[in-house]
């Protein structure tokens, strides 16, 4: 047997090995495609060999990561805020869930400060049981303490807390992101002491939520 013969034979040995379920009964494929045992990818049966008999590495297509439906995902509720754009002018509806969130938990982690806007939200399409606007909710009478009579106190509007709060407030509407208080209708700060007989969903940061 010539050494080419040898070659070309352990060449065929190697690749039989790693992609060893070519001869497999009952699996049949096309004839220009083998498939990786290991990564589970279809590999193109040309695949070179060096003359030592080593298969090199194959190449990951890196662009198919890249269009995958998660890549522009941010990974985070914090990346997704942070990339939230500020319009210039907020309708009455967005303004009245923005300050909502800036006056009852500006100092919250972003979760808890999501999770007031969900509640707002939830009041907004209970059904009849309050108010069926973001404003109408908001001003509905006893409910949010930061409220004076059809107005807010003032807003430091070029403030971080208030382009979170706005962030937030547009994040909640358009539902991207959702918390552990999804579906809560409640909420308090954890140092009062409610007579609520009501089923508590989550406690984030210094605030209770309810449903």
């Amino acid at each position: 047997m010539s050494n080419a013969q040898r070659i070309a034979g352990l060449m065929a040995m190697t690749i039989a090995t790693i992609f060893g379920i070519a001869g497999a009964p009952g699996l049949a494929l096309p004839a220009d495609q083998k498939v990786g045992a290991l990564a589970g990818q279809t590999v193109p049966a040309d695949v070179t060999v060096s003359t030592d008999g080593i298969v090199p590495s194959l190449a990951v297509d890196a662009s198919a990561l890249q269009n995958s439906p998660s890549a522009d995902q941010p990974a985070s509720l914090a990346e997704m805020v942070a990339a939230q754009p500020i319009p210039a002018r907020l309708d009455r509806e967005l303004e009245c869930l923005a300050a909502s969130v800036y006056f009852e938990s500006k100092s919250e982690p972003l979760e808890g400060q999501l999770a007031v806007a969900e509640v707002v939200l939830n009041r907004a399409n209970s059904g009849g049981r309050f108010p069926s606007s973001i404003c109408g909710v908001v001003f509905q009478p006893s409910q949010f303490s930061f409220v004076r009579g059809n107005g807010f106190p003032p807003i430091k509007r070029d403030s971080s807390a208030w382009e979170r709060a706005v962030a937030i407030a547009q994040i909640a509407i358009a539902e991207r992101w959702e918390t552990r208080a999804a579906d809560a209708l409640f909420f308090h700060a954890a140092h009062v002491r409610p007579a609520w007989r009501k089923t508590r969903v989550a406690t984030l940061g210094n605030h209770h939520f309810y449903r």
